[in-house]
């Protein structure tokens, strides 16, 4: 059986070139994600999640998605590493 790529909509580009320029524009983050896609800031993630796995998207722009899958793997690092520096024992 062939697995096929699925198309990128035109809000999945939109949220990639999103994430590429953000920060140029005025207000927090979150006011934006909610402005700009109707979305909550929750789903907004989930789409960006699996857009940061999808074949299209790292055709779409393989830069920016290699920068955000980097920046997630390094927030996924820091919050195990704390998360074992909690879990451990005073003294260990």
């Amino acid at each position: 059986m062939e697995i096929t790529a699925v198309e990128l909509t035109e809000r999945d580009k939109a949220i990639l070139e999103f994430e590429r320029s953000w920060w140029h524009e005025t207000g927090p983050k979150e006011s934006l994600i909610e402005e700009r896609f109707e979305l909550s800031v929750d789903r907004y993630y989930e789409i960006l999640g699996e857009l940061l796995e999808s074949p299209a998207a790292y055709a779409h722009d393989p830069l920016g998605v290699r920068r955000l899958r980097r920046l997630r793997d390094r927030r996924r690092r820091v919050r195990q590493e704390h998360a074992q520096q909690v879990s451990e024992p005073p003294g260990s």
